[in-house]
């Protein structure tokens, strides 16, 4: 059997799946909510976010909108009792999309069970876990499955069953991560915007490990401080949460793109300085997949103007460079030789005023991603946030050279309840 061989019961192992995870959910934290519901504290917060999408250009299809209108929200229910050594937090997210179908969906960001005991914490359940300090590429971030439909940035990430164990010590933090189940990435339909010229088929994923989605993943991570110092040392097994893309055909000969997904042996580093107005950060990986070895490596240093012109304001100036060692052909990420450059400014005012400028350059194309991103609180209530993703110079044979026609300005006024 090849690693590319395909299952008969799919679709039966497909439900069998999600009804499992549900079941694991529930079950993990049941006696932590019997427990709750006596002399417990309760909180009930959240938000709601209409969202608004423009792209300049015309789509690669006619069924491509260059408007796109969708409503997301996110409740929060939070239990703590025993002055908060234990705590129950439910946190589902759902966003209705009026153009594409595949945007349309719920997940569960959190549904977990926290406790503090006596020489460990405890976490049981659905949860998000963030590992990395640069701010254009976040190459070590393992855990979680990139939601790509929320966000073409890769930052949202998908609830990742999961039960973990945290041993505070002297010498640092001690965390292992058992994940009995693996979350496929999202990929937009064929009306979503931004995506490929070639769909992603989401309905037929390959997997190398016979198991598919249930198989067993495991990772370990030391973090400490040194002084100025902040560094964490972690190692990952599993299946890979970047897909391999292998072109397929459908009937009537359309060309589709299958993702594979690869078991992975991981193993990484993060190190970030703050000494005076600089701020210094290093995070790469070595990684075995198909019996081969490779790394991927980002850093950079970030420079701060405090209080610039005698204002409350202050300015970032970051700049980062992001590498891989199989090159620009090989790669399997579009990020393999490339140059960031950027501006972080915060207003450091009663609104939360900030903005992000900036543009990822790859060093032997030219070609270019520009981001923009800004945000304000207007009143006690509402948040908007600006953002804009803008492609230039993209050459045909560019990962990211399909989707240079979708770059867009995105409008949000989130709603705290």
């Amino acid at each position: 059997m090849t690693i590319f061989s395909q299952f008969q019961n799919r679709q039966a192992l497909r439900k069998a799946a999600l009804m499992s995870m549900s079941t694991f959910c529930a079950c993990a934290t049941v006696l932590a909510f019997a427990e709750a519901t006596h002399a417990a504290e309760f909180d009930f917060s959240g938000y709601i976010e209409p969202e608004i999408r423009y792209f300049p250009e015309n789509g690669s299809e006619a069924k491509q909108e260059n408007f796109n209108f969708s409503v997301a929200i996110e409740p929060e229910f939070e239990w703590l009792w025993d002055r908060g050594r234990h705590q129950v937090v439910a946190k589902p997210f759902g966003r209705l999309d009026f153009e594409d179908p595949n945007r349309t969906h719920v997940d569960l960001r959190e549904f977990k069970y926290l406790g503090a005991f006596d020489g460990f914490e405890l976490r049981v359940g659905v949860d998000k876990v963030f590992w990395g300090v640069t701010e254009a590429v976040h190459v070590i971030d393992i855990i979680n499955q990139t939601d790509l439909i929320e966000n073409p940035d890769t930052e949202e990430k998908l609830g990742q069953p999961m039960v973990s164990i945290g041993v505070p010590t002297d010498f640092g933090l001690f965390e292992a991560f058992y994940l009995p189940y693996f979350r496929e990435r999202t990929f937009p339909s064929r009306a979503g915007r931004p995506r490929s010229d070639i769909l992603v088929d989401v309905d037929r994923p390959m997997f190398e490990s016979e198991a598919e989605n249930w198989n067993t993943d495991y990772a370990v991570r030391w973090s400490h401080y040194f002084g100025d110092w902040d560094v964490g040392i972690a190692h990952f097994s599993g299946t890979g949460r970047d897909p391999i893309f292998v072109p397929r055909f459908l009937t009537g000969a359309e060309p589709v793109l299958v993702p594979f997904y690869p078991q992975i042996d991981q193993t990484s580093v993060d190190v970030q300085a703050t000494i005076d107005a600089w701020l210094y950060k290093f995070e790469g990986f070595t990684r075995n997949e198909f019996g081969e070895r490779y790394y991927q490596a980002s850093g950079g240093i970030e420079y701060t103007l405090f209080q610039l012109f005698e204002t409350p304001g202050d300015l970032g100036i970051v700049a980062e460079y992001v590498y891989d060692s199989r090159g620009r052909a090989l790669a399997t990420t579009p990020f393999a030789n490339d140059a960031f450059a950027g501006l972080r400014w915060s207003a450091n005012n009663e609104q939360s005023s900030t903005l992000l400028f900036g543009g990822l350059v790859d060093v032997e194309s030219g070609a270019t991603a520009f981001a923009l991103e800004a945000e304000t609180r207007l009143g006690s209530d509402y948040f908007l946030t600006v953002e804009g993703r803008f492609f230039a110079n993209f050459p045909d044979d560019d990962p990211l050279a399909t989707t240079s026609d979708d770059g867009f300005m995105q409008l949000r006024l989130q709603r705290f309840f």
